[in-house]
């Protein structure tokens, strides 16, 4: 009989994380059967089983999630009837807490016998270290991707694995071979959702704009993630007059982040690849303002940043709610502009941070986490 797999990742970088697991445990487990809910490339490795929801289920926030309630709530309860069905020997949860701790103590009700593992760690050390004891109950495993998570779940009691980060296998395969920087092409990264988009692209259009006023021979390009977003950012550009300014590719983020001089980027993933990389960078974030009444409450970190957090102090300048606004951004990214020489100090600071992600491997490494369960 077949091992089945039941996998739950709710949005892209989760996706791509989790389809990289996917296929270094289809090399050690052949004949597995994968069922469940994740994004394009999952779906792709499973070839059936998994359904493309993310563009659906990538929302952030207290408010937003509120307001979509009922959609999850009924999502929920199809994925929870379809698992008991389909009795896996493995849950894995990738990234996505709000969604996947729930539906891990649902699981852990209705089907005990199966084995829950959790990749990509939620970010707990930050905003509430109160919930470890309970996924200390909940899960089986933690497969952490950052060194410093390691101690703080196995010390709890949790079995904790440090695999490192999937993104370095991800992006050396996408690396140039002797990539050029452009001193004059400025990279625009508004995220991947579209309530993001929504609130930070038209900042960066304006700044664009004001750059593009103080300097001669700029260049702005912004990849879009998936083609509904790249409609919504032409849309944005449109609206503001801007298309003669502001190339909109359809995905190239990899590409973008080696050849442009500098670049402000939406908090999030895309700011450990540009890290990676080495881009120079300025970080923006905002979000609805309960959303960030509450956060501010609940986080216990200086930073938000990932790259601030890895190395412990400010690498790159974070502006975050009123301060992510055009003449601040302009002015962050006007010192890159003008001064290769700080440029090439933040390269240097990126290079050794990114160095704490750990070697190549990490989805091997993850795979035969969960392959151990499967035994």
């Amino acid at each position: 009989m077949s091992k089945r797999v039941y996998v739950v990742a709710g949005e892209l970088s989760g996706d791509a994380h989790g389809a990289g697991l996917l296929r270094a445990l289809h090399e050690i487990v052949p004949d597995l059967a994968i069922r469940g809910v994740g994004g394009p490339e999952m779906a792709e490795v499973a070839v059936t089983g998994v359904r493309d929801w993310v563009e659906d289920a990538a929302v952030m926030g207290v408010w937003e999630v509120l307001k979509r309630y009922g959609w999850f709530k009924q999502r929920f309860a199809e994925m929870l009837a379809d698992l008991k069905t389909f009795q896996p020997d493995v849950l894995l949860l990738i990234d996505y807490p709000g969604f996947n701790l729930r539906f891990a103590a649902a699981v852990k009700r209705e089907c005990p016998q199966t084995r829950i593992v959790y990749y990509i760690s939620p970010q707990v050390w930050a905003w509430n270290k109160g919930r470890i004891p309970k996924m200390v109950r909940l899960l089986d495993e933690m497969l952490c991707l950052f060194p410093f998570e390691q101690p703080i779940f196995h010390h709890a009691g949790l079995k904790t694995t440090f695999v490192g980060h999937p993104l370095v296998d991800e992006l050396e395969e996408k690396r140039i071979a002797s990539p050029q920087r452009d001193g004059h092409l400025i990279g625009l990264f508004p995220g991947s959702r579209e309530r993001e988009i929504a609130r930070l692209f038209p900042m960066m259009i304006e700044t664009a704009e004001r750059l593009n006023t103080a300097n001669s021979g700029l260049k702005f390009e912004v990849p879009a993630a998936s083609a509904k977003l790249a409609e919504q950012i032409r849309g944005l550009i449109d609206a503001a007059g801007a298309g003669d300014l502001i190339t909109v590719t359809s995905g190239g983020s990899h590409s973008l982040m080696q050849r442009a001089c500098c670049a402000v980027i939406a908090s999030g993933t895309a700011t450990l690849e540009a890290a990676y990389y080495g881009l120079p960078y300025c970080l923006v974030y905002r979000t609805a303002p309960l959303t960030y009444f509450l956060a501010r409450l609940l986080v216990k970190i200086e930073h938000i940043g990932l790259v601030n957090i890895l190395a412990g102090e400010g690498v790159v300048e974070e502006m975050i709610q009123s301060k992510a606004e055009p003449i601040a951004v302009a002015q962050s990214l006007q010192r890159f502009i003008d001064s290769p020489a700080t440029r090439e100090a933040l390269q240097a600071r990126l290079a050794e941070t990114a160095a704490k992600l750990g070697g190549h491997g990490a989805h091997q490494r993850a795979a035969q986490a969960v392959a151990g369960w499967l035994s």
